[in-house]
């Protein structure tokens, strides 16, 4: 599989990378309802069979379970995966989630997260949220801190705007970005990618299928059948008069995906990846198969006719009622 460097980093990352946020299970505010960790674990081994060479986890999925997994996945496995991890989401022991990016809870943070990954240094350390706002430069940096004490080898943000990058960027350089980029939110095509390209900062984005919504196989019987505790039934995007159009549009990315033998899926992965400021996509998977649904999308390359057809599709979807 392709590989593109990270930033300024020495990370030479496949356009491809496994995440673990679905994986982490129920329980917590943002879950994906319940979930087999056998199948998890399978999943984990089948992107890396497929040649994915780094995992994106983050403490808060399923509060410390999504990092516990990762390690259950990889102990047994010859070849380490790089490793990425996210802070600055703390919860209590009911589960009541906020965030700190205080120096000495971002500490506390790291070991947990380490004692969890079963590894002695995390390869890139990321401020999930840039909240509270008016911590970002302590936040900031004690991650530097703790790159020059070598607990983490690169520092990178997720969530995070223009001017939050600026401040940051003050302190110490920011390896990666990691923003939402779908054909659903292309918020980050305004400014942030343009920024992000001139100043050399990578770009992994998440969410490009809408959490599953762009895979081809979500319906609105799937749909109403999603757990209690799954954050999708809440979502905009998953309920009228959204989901209508938005399965509508699916058609059109699966018409184009027939010509490559490729999912809609694949389409909409691919569609993210042909900007020259993305350096990779976090793809998901609950099992195995879902991961064999996705893993072409590292060689798609859509034509301009097909870049064409898909706008033209997104103007239908705007316009629709």
């Amino acid at each position: 599989m392709q590989t593109q460097q990270l930033g300024m980093s020495d990370l030479a990352i496949t356009v491809l990378g496994f995440g673990t946020w679905a994986i982490g299970g129920g329980g917590w505010s943002f879950g994906w309802g319940p979930q087999d960790d056998r199948e998890s674990i399978a999943a984990i081994h089948r992107a890396l069979d497929h040649g994915m060479n780094w995992i994106d986890t983050a403490a808060v999925y399923g509060l410390g379970h999504a990092e516990e997994i990762v390690a259950q996945a990889l102990k047994d496995r010859s070849e380490r995966p790089y490793i990425f991890t996210k802070c600055s989401l703390i919860w209590d022991t009911n589960g009541n989630i906020r965030n700190s990016l205080q120096a000495q809870s971002l500490r506390r943070e790291v070991e947990q997260s380490l004692r969890r990954l079963r590894i002695d240094v995390i390869d890139l350390y990321q401020i999930h949220w840039p909240n509270p706002d008016a911590d970002i430069e302590e936040g900031w940096e004690t991650l530097a801190r703790l790159q020059a004490e070598g607990k983490v080898r690169w520092i990178g943000v997720s969530n995070f705007n223009v001017a939050q990058m600026r401040r940051a960027m003050a302190i110490a350089p920011i390896t990666s970005l990691q923003p939402p980029y779908s054909l659903l939110d292309r918020r980050i095509e305004a400014e942030i990618l343009d920024f992000c390209h001139t100043h050399k900062i990578g770009v992994i984005v998440y969410s490009p299928m809408v959490s599953g919504l762009l895979t081809g196989r979500m319906t609105k019987e799937r749909v109403a059948r999603l757990p209690d505790n799954d954050w999708r039934r809440n979502h905009p995007e998953f309920q009228e008069p959204r989901l209508s159009r938005n399965l509508r549009f699916v058609e059109h990315l699966r018409a184009i995906g027939q010509r490559y033998d490729c999912s809609p899926g694949e389409v909409a992965i691919a569609w993210t990846l042909r900007h020259p400021a993305v350096t990779g996509a976090i793809v998901g998977g609950r099992r195995p198969d879902q991961v064999n649904g996705i893993i072409r999308a590292a060689t798609l390359r859509l034509s301009a006719d097909d870049l064409n057809e898909i706008e033209e599709a997104l103007e239908l979807l705007r316009k629709a009622p």
